[in-house]
């Protein structure tokens, strides 16, 4: 209901929770406020199960780990996916959205300093093209316009040219990217 904006009441939000309607506007300042406050929780746990994830000697696996346990996320939970990434609504502290962000360019960086990616890379810049390619496909499935099944092997083979082009051998990438899907999906999702 909150991540579809439905036009919904205190009244109705509180029922039978033994809070009263007063309490939304002491604690959050009203419905945007709840809004923003669910909002961070979706980082928060976003950023825990990106942190939980351990770290190979493959660190192209391990972004392709990361992009599974991203999008497991957004399927798990599509509606919270959606209110996470609505920028008019608040965010109480933003550094767990940055540290979702965070992990990527780390792991970026290994890969930079393994070679299996360009090292004069700018590791930033090539973790928020990993971050909107996956953050695309995301938004397609949780919305609703392509399926997950659809979605998936567009954004594998996209990934695998990225990478090629970013300087790792293609086949490896193709490896790497099949591996660390899998254990993506298998952490928590």
């Amino acid at each position: 209901m909150l991540a579809r904006r439905e036009t919904i009441t205190l009244r109705r939000l509180v029922a039978g929770t033994g809070v009263s309607t007063m309490a939304v506007y002491t604690y959050f300042d009203g419905m945007d406020g709840l809004r923003g406050a669910v909002r961070q929780e979706g980082f928060s746990r976003l950023a825990t199960r990106l942190n939980g994830l351990p770290a190979t000697d493959d660190p192209i696996s391990d972004l392709a780990a990361a992009g599974a346990a991203y999008a497991a996320s957004a399927r798990e939970n599509p509606e919270l996916y959606v209110l996470m990434f609505d920028g008019s609504l608040p965010l109480p502290d933003d550094q767990a959205a940055g540290a979702t962000l965070q992990c990527l360019i780390e792991i970026v960086q290994r890969a930079m300093n393994s070679e299996r990616v360009d090292p004069g890379l700018d590791a930033v810049v090539f973790a928020n093209e990993l971050w909107m390619l996956g953050h695309g496909a995301c938004m397609l499935f949780t919305t609703g316009v392509l399926s997950f099944d659809q979605v998936e092997p567009m954004v594998t083979s996209g990934l695998v040219r990225l990478y090629g082009a970013a300087g790792d051998d293609p086949d490896s990438a193709r490896r790497s990217l099949d591996y660390g899907w899998v254990r993506g999906l298998g952490e928590g999702g």
